[in-house]
């Protein structure tokens, strides 16, 4: 049952603080219609602001009936740096929750083991990161969302007070704004 300050419609439970920005995302996203998403707020997540997973209990039930939850912080707490929720830019959030999206997209085309495989080789592999990572931001991008994805890393990039590791890490992981327009690029050929 959603509490009161979340909004559940169909098979999606949103808070209300961003129930705007989830619907502009989803709108993006028709195939994950009838799948069952809650986004839900956490006090902290360990270096990050977003993580989508499946929910532990539905991973051994078949993928139409998985269900999935987008972990958030009300804070974005980075090297000291807190900035919350309500202050980042709407094109900003819309992106960042693409691109969560654009995980469940791919943990939604996998088998349960497959899934169980996916995880252990997140948890243990920086290149496996930067290949999920990568493939989130894709999925976005095929799901016309560029503009948002692109908003969102030049928010973190050119931000003053996120510290340069922090920054190095994005560069590492997650497609650059280079890529992204060439990949839209790439799409607009076909």
């Amino acid at each position: 049952m959603a509490s009161l300050d979340t909004i559940q419609f169909k098979n999606k439970i949103i808070p209300s603080l961003i129930i705007n920005e989830a619907g502009t995302a989803l709108s993006h996203y028709p195939e994950l219609e009838e799948v069952s998403i809650e986004f839900k707020f956490k006090p902290s997540l360990k270096r990050s602001f977003m993580k989508a997973q499946p929910k532990f209990s539905s991973i051994f039930r078949s993928k139409k009936k998985r269900t999935y939850v987008i972990l958030m912080s009300k804070v974005f707490k980075i090297d000291g740096m807190e900035l919350p929720i309500q202050d980042i830019p709407k094109n900003v959030l819309i992106g960042w929750l693409g691109h969560e999206l654009g995980h469940i997209m791919d943990y939604h085309t996998r088998s349960s083991l497959n899934l169980m495989l996916f995880g252990i080789q997140y948890w243990i592999s920086p290149n496996y990161i930067k290949e999920a990572e990568r493939m989130a931001d894709t999925y976005a991008i095929t799901h016309s969302m560029q503009d948002y994805i692109l908003a969102t890393k030049k928010f973190i990039l050119t931000h003053s007070s996120l510290s340069e590791k922090y920054k190095a890490r994005i560069r590492r992981l997650y497609l650059s704004p280079d890529e992204i327009l060439l990949l839209v690029k790439e799409q607009e050929m076909k």
